[in-house]
């Protein structure tokens, strides 16, 4: 459902990992764009995430959603 709407943002979903690391439990997903991405534009794909993600209401314990971005070697 997120990559659809990132999509109209040139922005591609990479991966989404549901992992536990201790006692916590993490949601990361990894977004890439051809330019690669910046941190304003972190900020706001999480803006567009969080709501969609909410309403999936797929995941009954707590966690933490870590949006990043895709590592780019060097080039």
């Amino acid at each position: 459902m997120i990559s659809d709407v990132l999509s109209e943002k040139n922005i591609v979903v990479d991966s989404v990992t549901y992992r536990k690391e201790g006692t916590i439990n993490f949601l990361e997903i990894v977004l890439d764009k051809e330019d690669g991405i910046d941190l304003d534009t972190i900020v706001d794909a999480t803006n567009i995430i969080n709501p969609i993600v909410d309403e999936m209401d797929f995941i009954d314990e707590s966690y933490v959603m870590d949006v990043v971005s895709k590592e780019r070697g060097e080039e």
